[in-house]
């Protein structure tokens, strides 16, 4: 799931067209072939000065290896010590985000001695950013002011629907002969193929989010590839994805929830009223007004949810939101709102390219209701119960009911054949709900969880909790896991860490969570 901070968090689509038997994602062996090494050259940034760049062709179809080729973008931070542990693969979840840059944060973020150890390895997947061909459907699909996601009628949800069979129809017709060779099994590959290329026997891997998905098909596909993993915000792998959306649903609902309960608990700052409830209805009538009249003729009532869906992600953006909520509410003021879109919500020059690879994968992976009439059935039902987000989560998946490609039969990752797998989660978390980190768990012979407790932020490691950090840094130095008991339940509880204060509007936002590029995608 992702939306940058700068970066949309809209939902759904929809897409006709029947659907025979779905083929089988998991594809056959073919021999190891032969690839050449790796060409790097700098092209580091001010923040990460020592990331180094490359490019590597991969086939489009890996069933027909002679075929037509791709390229994929990758980045290095190379390993410094005499010691080495090999590579680090690293992918920030989406999907659809772009993962170069990850490696620069990844390898800053850890202890310099063992960061020394491992060539940190970023990549863009396939359609994803500098790689190429980089796949675009329907620029301008995000421009404000979109419809609102909340239908009052039938007309009006069959107009949101014909703009998602739009949006698909768009894909077909620009990337038809791609289409069949973006997803998470082809992903699974192509990390393969890096692994060729940086002329390794295993790799290390380290994902977020959507990239927790994309880890474990690996080393489904791959287990004898895999030295150690770190799956931190674990997608539900039987969920993938429609019902991983629907979960989604409610779970945002609930920590939206939180963030407004949050805002009364601060009343003294905010002036909405200590009421959870009263807050909650002031915020709704925020959302009615903008519905009727945009602020500064930007931000409707879609852009209203994709401005605030980023506090479902991390609750260090809840004192900027709080003051735009209040400044609007209170006052009238719709400059700290509109603010706030732009900072967290606005689409950029990345948008584009993130939402079509996030469609393109989610709907080739797994099967997808091509019937109206079952998307409307359940997304009114889910809406009764959480409607924060449940319509815009449902026009930004929407195109898959009309996808013009089949879907695939999602790979069982159960496994016993892979090293332990060391898992994070924390217990709160709306875009990986808590049941997916329990399910992979029990799939994944030998791995261990570590929860943080109370915590409602979407990725626990590298940003702050010392906690879960001391588990991940020691299991990255010396591959030890924690002790198990061979149950289903966290074999580590880490606290979560406090609320943030009320903070003067002008205060910046934290950075953006790893994996939250359509702040969607239940991997975001």
């Amino acid at each position: 799931m992702q939306k940058r901070a700068g970066t949309l968090i809209a939902a759904g689509a929809l897409i006709a067209g029947a659907v025979g038997v779905a083929p089988s994602a998991a594809e056959p062996s073919v021999p190891e072939p032969r690839t050449p090494p790796l060409s790097w050259t700098a092209c580091g940034t001010e923040r990460y000065p020592k990331l180094e760049c490359a490019s590597l062709r991969v086939p489009l179809d890996h069933a027909d290896p002679d075929g037509e080729r791709i390229t994929l973008a990758l980045s290095r931070v190379r390993h410094t010590a005499r010691t080495f542990d090999g590579p680090l693969l690293v992918n920030p979840g989406g999907p659809g985000a772009s993962g170069r840059d990850l490696a620069g944060f990844v390898a800053a973020s850890l202890p310099a001695k063992v960061a020394a150890r491992y060539d940190v390895i970023g990549f863009d997947p396939r359609g994803v950013g500098a790689s190429k061909p980089a796949l675009t459907c329907r620029p301008g699909h995000f421009t404000p002011v979109r419809p609102d996601s909340v239908p009052r009628d039938l007309r009006e949800e069959r107009r949101n629907a014909e703009r998602a069979a739009a949006f698909a129809r768009a894909c077909g017709d620009e990337h038809g002969t791609l289409l069949p060779h973006i997803g998470t099994v082809n992903a699974a590959h192509d990390m393969d193929a890096i692994r060729r290329a940086l002329g390794v026997p295993r790799i290390n891997y380290f994902g977020y989010s959507y990239g927790t998905y994309l880890g474990a098909v690996y080393a489904k596909l791959y287990p004898q590839r895999v030295r150690r993993a770190v799956l931190d915000s674990v997608v539900h792998p039987g969920g993938v994805w429609y019902g991983a959306n629907l979960a989604q649903d409610h779970a945002f609902d609930a920590r939206h929830k939180a963030f407004l309960a949050w805002v009364a608990r601060h009343d003294a700052a905010y002036g909405l009223g200590k009421d959870p409830a009263r807050v909650e209805a002031r915020w709704y009538a925020m959302r009615a007004a903008l519905r009727a009249d945009p602020a500064g003729g930007k931000v409707g009532a879609a852009e209203a949810e994709d401005t605030f869906l980023p506090g479902a992600y991390h609750n260090g953006y809840w004192p900027l939101l709080a003051a735009a909520f209040s400044a609007y509410a209170k006052d009238g003021d719709e400059g700290p709102l509109v603010e706030a879109y732009e900072a967290l919500a606005a689409p950029d020059e990345s948008t584009a390219n993130a939402y079509a690879v996030y469609t393109a994968v989610q709907c080739r992976d797994a099967r997808w209701p091509r019937s109206w009439d079952v998307w409307h059935r359940d997304m009114w039902a889910a809406h009764r119960k959480a409607p924060f987000s449940t319509w815009n989560n449902t026009w930004y998946n929407a195109p898959c009911a009309f996808w013009p490609v089949p879907s695939l039969t999602p790979p069982d990752v159960a496994n016993d054949a892979a090293p332990p797998v060391l898992l994070f989660q924390a217990t709160q978390d709306a875009a990986t709900p808590y049941e997916g980190a329990v399910a992979t768990h029990r799939l994944l012979g030998g791995s261990r969880l570590v929860v943080e407790r109370g915590g409602g932020n979407h990725a626990v490691t590298l940003r702050g909790n010392t906690c879960a950090d001391r588990v991940l840094v020691r299991y990255l130095d010396t591959g030890e896991v924690p002790r198990g008991d061979g149950g289903d339940g966290p074999d580590v509880v880490c606290p979560a860490r406090p609320d943030p204060k009320p903070a003067a509007p002008a205060e910046k936002a934290p950075p953006a969570v790893h994996g939250a590029l359509a702040a969607r995608a239940p991997g975001a």
